[in-house]
Protein backbone atom coordinates (compact mmCIF):
# COMPACT_ATOMS: atom_id res chain seq x y z
CA UNK A 1 0.00 0.00 0.00
CA UNK A 2 3.07 2.36 0.42
CA UNK A 3 4.46 4.38 -2.18
CA UNK A 4 6.85 7.23 -2.82
CA UNK A 5 3.81 10.26 -3.12
CA UNK A 6 1.72 8.91 0.50
CA UNK A 7 -0.58 12.21 1.36
CA UNK A 8 -3.84 10.23 2.15
CA UNK A 9 -4.64 9.73 5.89
CA UNK A 10 -7.95 7.96 4.80
CA UNK A 11 -6.63 4.80 5.60
CA UNK A 12 -3.16 2.82 7.34
CA UNK A 13 -0.38 3.52 5.44
CA UNK A 14 0.85 -0.22 6.43
CA UNK A 15 -2.06 -2.54 6.22
CA UNK A 16 -4.16 -0.19 4.34
CA UNK A 17 -7.29 -0.45 6.88
CA UNK A 18 -9.58 2.06 5.67
CA UNK A 19 -10.91 4.96 8.76
CA UNK A 20 -14.10 4.06 9.57
CA UNK A 21 -16.16 4.76 13.11
CA UNK A 22 -14.48 1.45 13.96
CA UNK A 23 -11.04 1.92 12.76
CA UNK A 24 -9.21 5.04 14.00
CA UNK A 25 -6.39 5.99 12.85
CA UNK A 26 -3.56 8.53 13.76
CA UNK A 27 -1.43 10.99 11.80
CA UNK A 28 2.39 10.87 12.11
CA UNK A 29 3.27 13.10 14.23
CA UNK A 30 6.59 14.10 12.27
CA UNK A 31 4.76 14.80 8.88
CA UNK A 32 1.03 14.83 9.21
CA UNK A 33 0.88 13.31 5.91
CA UNK A 34 -0.30 9.74 6.53
CA UNK A 35 -2.31 7.51 9.08
CA UNK A 36 -1.56 4.75 11.10
CA UNK A 37 -4.31 1.94 13.15
CA UNK A 38 -1.30 0.90 15.12
CA UNK A 39 1.70 1.25 16.49
CA UNK A 40 3.00 -1.99 15.04
CA UNK A 41 2.05 -0.80 11.79
CA UNK A 42 3.90 2.40 12.58
CA UNK A 43 7.20 0.68 12.93
CA UNK A 44 6.33 -2.38 10.77
CA UNK A 45 6.09 1.12 7.83
CA UNK A 46 9.26 3.40 9.32
CA UNK A 47 11.72 2.09 7.21
CA UNK A 48 9.53 2.84 3.98
CA UNK A 49 8.66 6.38 5.13
CA UNK A 50 11.52 7.84 7.25
CA UNK A 51 12.84 9.74 4.37
CA UNK A 52 9.60 11.56 3.38
CA UNK A 53 8.73 12.16 6.69
CA UNK A 54 12.19 13.97 7.96
CA UNK A 55 11.75 16.08 3.86
CA UNK A 56 7.82 16.96 5.34
CA UNK A 57 8.83 17.21 8.98
CA UNK A 58 11.69 20.01 7.94
CA UNK A 59 9.56 21.83 5.32
CA UNK A 60 6.59 22.06 8.26
CA UNK A 61 9.61 23.26 10.89
CA UNK A 62 10.85 25.87 8.39
CA UNK A 63 7.47 27.19 7.89
CA UNK A 64 6.66 27.69 11.15
CA UNK A 65 10.17 29.58 12.01
CA UNK A 66 10.18 31.83 9.31
CA UNK A 67 6.26 32.73 9.34
CA UNK A 68 5.32 36.66 9.79
CA UNK A 69 3.45 36.93 12.69
CA UNK A 70 -0.09 38.08 11.74
CA UNK A 71 0.02 41.02 14.04
CA UNK A 72 2.64 42.58 16.56
CA UNK A 73 2.61 44.11 19.82
CA UNK A 74 1.74 47.39 18.33
CA UNK A 75 -1.69 46.69 16.84
CA UNK A 76 -3.15 47.36 13.58
CA UNK A 77 -2.89 50.90 11.83
CA UNK A 78 -6.26 52.49 12.63
CA UNK A 79 -6.55 53.58 9.05
CA UNK A 80 -5.91 50.39 6.73
CA UNK A 81 -5.97 48.23 9.74
CA UNK A 82 -3.05 46.30 8.14
CA UNK A 83 -0.85 45.00 11.18
CA UNK A 84 2.08 48.05 12.23
CA UNK A 85 5.67 46.80 11.36
CA UNK A 86 7.73 45.66 14.22
CA UNK A 87 10.47 47.99 12.57
CA UNK A 88 9.51 51.60 14.40
CA UNK A 89 11.37 53.59 10.92
CA UNK A 90 8.24 51.87 9.39
CA UNK A 91 5.13 54.10 11.36
CA UNK A 92 5.00 57.11 12.60
CA UNK A 93 3.60 58.90 15.99
CA UNK A 94 1.26 62.00 14.95
CA UNK A 95 2.38 64.65 17.30
CA UNK A 96 -0.85 66.21 17.64
CA UNK A 97 -3.06 62.66 19.26
CA UNK A 98 0.08 60.87 19.58
CA UNK A 99 -1.72 57.98 17.33
CA UNK A 100 0.69 55.65 15.76
CA UNK A 101 0.13 55.12 12.13
CA UNK A 102 2.14 53.17 9.34
CA UNK A 103 4.14 54.56 6.68
CA UNK A 104 2.07 54.00 3.77
CA UNK A 105 -1.45 56.35 5.70
CA UNK A 106 1.33 58.67 6.20
CA UNK A 107 2.06 59.05 2.71
CA UNK A 108 -1.01 58.53 1.67
CA UNK A 109 -2.63 61.66 3.82
CA UNK A 110 -1.62 64.32 1.47
CA UNK A 111 -3.61 66.94 3.58
CA UNK A 112 -1.02 68.89 6.19
CA UNK A 113 -3.61 67.87 8.57
CA UNK A 114 -3.73 64.77 11.38
CA UNK A 115 -6.01 61.88 9.93
CA UNK A 116 -7.62 61.82 13.42
CA UNK A 117 -7.83 65.63 14.81
CA UNK A 118 -7.79 67.34 12.06
CA UNK A 119 -4.96 69.99 13.42
CA UNK A 120 -2.39 71.15 11.31
CA UNK A 121 0.85 68.81 11.17
CA UNK A 122 3.58 70.59 13.31
CA UNK A 123 5.51 72.59 11.05
CA UNK A 124 8.87 72.39 13.07
CA UNK A 125 10.81 70.32 15.68
CA UNK A 126 9.64 72.97 18.68
CA UNK A 127 5.71 72.82 17.50
CA UNK A 128 6.00 69.35 17.55
CA UNK A 129 7.78 68.37 21.06
CA UNK A 130 4.98 71.96 22.25
CA UNK A 131 2.52 69.18 21.15
CA UNK A 132 3.51 66.16 22.90
CA UNK A 133 4.12 68.00 25.91
CA UNK A 134 0.30 69.48 25.73
CA UNK A 135 -0.39 64.89 25.28
CA UNK A 136 1.79 64.45 28.53
CA UNK A 137 0.07 66.90 30.32
CA UNK A 138 -2.93 65.26 29.71
CA UNK A 139 -1.71 61.93 30.66
CA UNK A 140 -1.84 60.29 27.58
CA UNK A 141 0.72 57.08 27.74
CA UNK A 142 2.09 57.04 24.18
CA UNK A 143 2.94 60.56 24.23
CA UNK A 144 4.33 59.57 27.96
CA UNK A 145 6.73 56.89 26.19
CA UNK A 146 7.85 58.66 23.71
CA UNK A 147 8.95 61.91 25.63
CA UNK A 148 10.43 58.95 27.94
CA UNK A 149 12.40 57.25 25.34
CA UNK A 150 13.57 60.85 23.93
CA UNK A 151 14.95 61.94 27.54
CA UNK A 152 16.29 58.12 28.07
CA UNK A 153 18.62 58.86 24.89
CA UNK A 154 19.72 62.31 25.63
CA UNK A 155 21.25 60.83 29.24
CA UNK A 156 18.18 62.27 31.06
CA UNK A 157 17.79 58.84 33.21
CA UNK A 158 16.07 60.35 35.95
CA UNK A 159 13.28 61.98 34.15
CA UNK A 160 12.73 59.09 31.75
CA UNK A 161 12.05 56.76 34.70
CA UNK A 162 9.22 59.17 35.60
CA UNK A 163 7.94 59.69 32.14
CA UNK A 164 7.78 56.27 31.44
CA UNK A 165 6.76 55.01 35.00
CA UNK A 166 3.42 56.75 34.26
CA UNK A 167 3.27 55.76 31.03
CA UNK A 168 3.17 51.93 32.08
CA UNK A 169 0.83 53.13 35.50
CA UNK A 170 -1.36 54.66 32.13
CA UNK A 171 -1.35 51.14 30.64
CA UNK A 172 1.17 51.42 28.29
CA UNK A 173 2.78 47.93 27.46
CA UNK A 174 5.43 49.19 25.54
CA UNK A 175 6.64 51.79 27.70
CA UNK A 176 8.65 48.38 29.89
Amino acid sequence: MSGDNETDTSFCASCGIVKSNDVKLKNCTGCHLVSYCSIQCQKDHRPKHKRACRKRAEILRDELLFRQPDNSCLGDCPICFIPMAIDPLKSVMMGCCSKLICNGCNYANKEPRCPFCRQPTPTSEKDSDKNKMKRCEANDPAALREEGTKRREEGDYKNAFSYLTKAVEMGDSMAH
